[in-house]
């Protein structure tokens, strides 16, 4: 989620509050987003949604499987990881290699992710190779496991293996993220444990195991398919029910459990890493994504530490000159979040004087709301971002990404307007509440990572 920021997720905001209400009663009225779609189930269960766009001849087919690494369970973790790799290597009527070289050939692209909440994968083509897409797409939903095999598997789980030591272990305070998921969620939470799953687990995983994921949670009626791009509604209806139409039916999974998760004071931990400067980082469980109060604090995030004329960067990297960066985010995940607040040193300055600064802002919003200014910059600046991204139909968060979290998350896949909505309400009394409610002095989370000592 940058959770990085859940793309689809949409973040975005438009001056609507008490403290700029001069300037929305003198601008024109917003004008509501138009993302005409389609929608329809079938007969397998697979949700498909059409939304036609002739802006350019390019079609984008984006699929949502609705399984993550909170899926997974302790001792078998990286399995949702691990197909996001697998699924690229044939299915039943694709030999390994064929999947990529058909797509070059034709001028089309393809990618995949993974998160906590859910695994997606897109392919973008010339209009005039739907059909190729729906194809490939189709087979390794309904075939892939005709053609994997142990040796496959095997080879998948040393790539993602590297993939952990190159992106985690190896990586200059790459083990920050999955150390804080540790901190702040029980063991038993799905989100205690990184995405990419730990190497006992992988090591560990049978083949057999390997299958049994892909049976429960890669069957159509846990999936839903966006065709976007220039197309005709009834011709696309017609090629996704062609190719889908041997695509054999499975069970809907059940849902997970998700255990209670609550800091009742702070809990800190210091490790050491192979970097040159130390560094702090803050975090607290915050409100699922899309609710009012994750809009809220995308807002406090943008205040504190959003540019170079925010709190933060102003007084710890401008003014005191004691700090080389500072960021703030919330991460948006579906069960809970995550708001952080990240923060390194300049040499000769410790993260305990950047600590103190950074508590001295909290307070300070949580005491007083933010100016008309900060309000207007911060929504201009996430509005910006949305608009951006609405200018695109495929790949990461473009719209047909975002229809397709938008149903995924919500039931609607036209929910852009609702979540326009989330920040078109907010006064800036809700930033300072969201600020004080949601980021306690005393109850957080507060890893330090330190340069390991020299041996020589």
């Amino acid at each position: 989620m940058a959770f990085m920021k859940f793309a689809a997720f949409c973040l975005a905001l438009t001056v609507a509050a008490p403290a700029a209400a001069q300037h929305a009663a003198a601008a024109p009225a917003a004008r509501p987003l138009e993302v005409p779609y389609t929608q329809f189930d079938l007969p397998d269960g697979l949700h498909v949604i059409l939304h036609e766009d002739h802006s350019v001849p390019i079609v984008t087919v984006n699929m949502w499987y609705h399984v993550g690494s909170a899926n997974e369970r302790q001792g078998r973790t990286g399995f949702a990881h691990l197909f996001e790799h697998l699924m690229f290597m044939g299915s039943g009527h694709v030999k390994p290699g064929e999947f990529d070289e058909a797509l070059e050939a034709a001028g089309g692209t393809n990618n995949g992710s993974t998160t906590s909440d859910r695994t997606n994968y897109w392919i973008n083509v010339p209009s005039n190779a739907l059909e190729l897409a729906l194809f490939l797409e189709s087979d390794r939903m309904g075939f892939l496991l005709d053609t994997m095999t142990p040796k496959t598997v095997d080879a998948q789980r040393d790539v993602v293996k590297n993939e952990r030591r190159q992106s985690y272990e190896n990586r200059p305070y790459g083990l920050a993220e999955p150390t804080l998921q540790e901190m702040l969620y029980p063991d038993n939470h799905p989100y205690h444990w990184p995405t990419i799953g730990y190497m006992p687990d992988l090591t560990a995983a049978s083949y057999d195991d390997v299958v049994a994921f892909f049976r429960k949670f890669y069957a159509p009626a846990n999936a839903s398919l966006v065709v976007a791009g220039d197309i005709n509604l009834a011709e696309a209806r017609k090629l996704v029910e062609k190719w889908w139409s041997d695509v054999k039916p499975g069970p809907p999974p059940e849902p997970i459990t998700v255990p209670g998760a609550m800091l009742t004071s702070v809990v800190t931990k210091t490790i050491s890493d192979k970097v040159q400067l130390p560094r702090l980082y803050i975090a607290w469980l915050t409100p699922a994504a899309l609710t009012p109060a994750d809009g809220a604090l995308d807002v406090v995030s943008d205040v504190l530490a959003g540019g170079k004329n925010s709190r933060l960067y102003k007084r710890l990297v401008y003014d005191m000159q004691i700090a080389q960066s500072v960021d703030a985010f919330e991460g948006s995940e579906r069960l809970s979040s995550i708001f952080q607040i990240v923060v390194t040193p300049r040499p000769g300055h410790t993260v305990e004087e950047c600590e103190k600064v950074i508590d001295e802002e909290i307070a300070k919003l949580q005491a007083e709301p933010p100016s008309a200014h900060e309000i207007e910059r911060a929504f201009n600046q996430i509005e910006a971002s949305f608009y951006n991204r609405m200018e695109r139909v495929g790949g990461f968060s473009g719209k047909a990404d975002q229809l397709n979290g938008y149903y995924t998350n919500t039931g609607d896949p036209d929910w852009f307007n609702e979540d326009l909505s989330r920040y078109r309400s907010l006064a800036p009394s809700d930033i300072q509440a969201a600020a004080a409610r949601w980021l306690p002095r005393d109850r957080r989370v507060e890893l330090t990572i330190v340069p390991e000592k020299s041996t020589k």
